[in-house]
């Protein structure tokens, strides 16, 4: 395997600018609209997110030019005239029922089949924390209320938990300061689940929190806020090892759940002394845990990483001579790996590299 720097963190920054804010969400209005997209022939370069649904229909997110249904056999392309809210897709996931919602900057979609139409968000007197095995959560960066949880009917706004950041870490904790975006330390960039349907919200700067459904387990480790030299990674994703441990956007450290999950020990990551790792900035910013219980974790820059719980394996992800800007991975319904890309479309995996997908029209 080639050896590539674990994260291009200047492209990351960048990556956090393009992703926008998400505080018009508070006008959305409920509206609906047929969908009927147009026939296209390839899918966007910048296409950062992947999804297939319950009838294994593909779904492509691309970062300005809407989303794309693939069935096999044609390419449909829907926009926001077709009631998509916005362009820019920042996520894609499908409820229990078989409805597609597309996240955007300014609000989700939801999609039955035949219509699109606009959440419109509530919010609460009080936090409607809640966690349900059906409730779907989005992230919105920018929106005071950090959180949105959808309950099959309503869209509520929830705000994180608050901590004592200065005193924990020693400075005086700030979000991003870029146009458009809130500068909350509480931002959040990284929605995932564990094995037993706990939910972990990642934030810019003030760590990482998980939630049972009836109470918080705050994460406030130094290597998951503002780094010594003021650099900001992250905690973008959080996987769940074979072991049980949770690795929250970096390889530093993993971390051991004690007393049914109300505390928690820090534990080594990846052995410091790997070859791999040698001075570069151990973090990831997008990743899984596969059907065998392997870890899969992508840079901006630098390809995905393999860990088995014992050996570190790089795979370099090129487009003839331009590498590509990994943005997202994604795991779909038989087991194959997908990569969205900023630069250079979609990638699959076909079990030793990962190769340009391009969709075949019947």
């Amino acid at each position: 395997m080639q050896e590539y720097n674990i994260l291009n963190l200047y492209g990351w920054l960048c990556l956090f600018i393009l992703m926008g804010s998400c505080s018009e969400q508070n006008t959305a209005i409920q509206n609906q609209t047929e969908a009927k997209g147009e026939s296209v022939f390839g899918l966007d370069h910048k296409t950062w997110h992947i999804y297939q649904d319950q009838k294994d229909n593909y779904w492509f997110g691309s970062n300005g030019n809407g989303v794309f249904h693939y069935d096999g056999k044609k390419l449909i392309q829907f926009t926001q005239k077709d009631g998509v809210v916005d362009n820019a897709i920042r996520g894609i996931q499908g409820d229990h029922l078989g409805n597609v919602f597309i996240e955007t900057p300014k609000g989700v979609s939801k999609y039955d089949g035949n219509t699109f139409a606009t959440l419109q968000p509530i919010i609460a007197a009080s936090n409607e924390w809640k966690l349900e095995p059906t409730d779907l959560w989005f992230n919105c960066n920018g929106n005071p209320n950090e959180v949105y949880r959808y309950d099959g009917d309503n869209l509520f706004e929830l705000t994180l938990p608050r901590q004592k950041l200065k005193e924990t870490f020693g400075t005086e904790a700030q979000g991003l300061s870029f146009s458009g975006m809130n500068s909350s330390p509480y931002s959040v960039f990284g929605i995932d689940k564990d094995k037993a349907g706990n939910l972990w919200i990642g934030t810019i700067v003030a760590g990482a929190f998980r939630y049972d459904g009836n109470a918080f387990l705050w994460v406030g480790e130094k290597e998951l806020s503002t780094l010594p030299d003021g650099r900001v990674p992250g905690v973008r994703s959080m996987l769940e090892d074979k072991e049980g441990n949770m690795w929250l956007s970096n390889f530093i450290s993993k971390y051991k759940l004690t007393d049914n999950g109300s505390t928690y020990e820090k534990l080594v990551g990846i052995d410091p002394a790997n070859e791999l790792l040698q001075d570069q900035l151990p973090y990831f910013n997008s990743g899984l845990s596969d059907q065998e219980g392997n870890l899969w974790m992508t840079t901006y820059g630098g390809g995905v990483w393999k860990y088995d719980g014992e050996e570190l394996l790089n795979f370099p992800v090129i487009n003839g001579i331009t590498e590509a800007l990994l943005v997202s991975i994604y795991q779909d319904n038989q087991g194959v790996l997908w990569l969205g890309t900023d630069n250079v479309g979609v990638f699959r995996y076909n079990g030793e590299t990962f190769e340009k997908f391009e969709p075949m029209r019947k």
